[in-house]
């Protein structure tokens, strides 16, 4: 495993950001639910690190593993948000900084009594400042990974909730960064049979991505991480489309990345997208090294650069 990450680490280092064309990675030994975004050159990636938040900064994603990571937050010792922290994702809104990340109970560390919560934090540079705890996202159904995103200048959130034996893709309008501001609605449940692997019909992980012609995608994670057919598939909608309707999401028949034996990655899941400095855009993603590998801490960080399509649809092969 140290052969094989050095090897990665010395092709990304030699490897200009805006050159590469197959997944790159690991990026990190470990990190589950990569999420990075860039502002002014900085980029500022994150991971779940089941007790606390911490940030890598850096200007060079080449040179990921050479940041200090800084904790901004940890877990308090009981509580609603006191155990299992996943999934956190950093937005700016309104010139202020924004931390959402899943959570449950320590006494109650089950589906039923997972959570998304925000932080804030006013600060220019996120690893600096006070960041404020705004709260529970109060979300009629239990649930975990929630993104927001901007459309058309309204503010939406979108979460990964608990429905029965599976988990759907629930969307929201907000009134605030931490409010909710109308009725949730379902728009995705698993529906193809690659979105039922490893024994579970999961929906997870919702990514917001804007297309170059005004359409609007989501990308999501399908079956249970802990199979190696774990993947990602996605969401479209028009860009004048009403969001809160179901009937506006088309759902892509078959993932949109998956396990790639040739590059040495399975199990691919739980990404997010960026922006470079350059203009061009990446997706980062976590991913295990071999076959088999399940779901633990051994999903490690990887990135791609993707480009669009004549119809105006990411295109994320090589």
């Amino acid at each position: 495993m140290k052969r094989h990450a050095l090897l990665f680490t010395l092709l990304l280092a030699a490897m200009p950001l805006a050159q590469a064309a197959k997944p790159v990675g690991p990026l990190l030994p470990s990190g589950p639910d990569p999420w990075v975004t860039q502002r002014d050159g900085v980029y500022y990636y994150m991971h779940t690190q089941g007790d606390r938040i911490s940030l890598w900064k850096t200007r060079d994603m080449a040179k990921l593993a050479q940041a200090a990571p800084v904790t901004v937050w940890r877990a308090p010792a009981s509580g609603p948000n006191s155990a299992a922290i996943w999934a956190p994702e950093l937005h700016l809104i309104g010139g202020k900084w924004y931390l959402y990340y899943s959570a449950a109970d320590k006494a109650h560390n089950d589906d039923a009594h997972r959570h998304v919560f925000v932080l804030e934090n006013a600060s220019a540079d996120p690893t600096q400042g006070r960041w404020l705890d705004k709260g529970m996202l109060r979300t009629r159904l239990s649930g975990i990974d929630g993104t927001v995103f901007e459309h058309r200048g309204k503010l939406y959130f979108v979460y990964s909730a608990y429905v029965g034996d599976h988990s759907d893709l629930v969307i929201a309008p907000m009134r605030d960064p931490w409010t909710l501001a109308g009725p949730e609605v379902d728009i995705a449940a698993p529906t193809f049979p690659w979105e039922m692997r490893g024994g579970r019909k999961i929906l997870e992980a919702p990514e917001f991505l804007p297309g170059p012609r005004g359409k609007v995608f989501l990308t999501y994670s399908a079956s249970a991480c802990w199979s190696d057919d774990y993947s990602i598939g996605m969401l479209s909608a028009d860009s004048d489309a009403d969001l809160l309707k179901p009937a506006s999401w088309s759902k892509s028949p078959l993932p949109v990345l998956k396990s790639s034996p040739q590059d040495g990655v399975y199990a691919t899941g739980h990404n997010g997208f960026f922006k470079a400095a350059d203009g061009t855009d990446w997706i980062v993603f976590h991913a295990n090294g071999g076959p088999d590998w399940k779901c633990t801490s051994r999903r490690a960080p990887y990135m791609q650069k993707f480009t669009w399509d004549d119809q105006g649809r990411p295109a994320f092969g090589p």
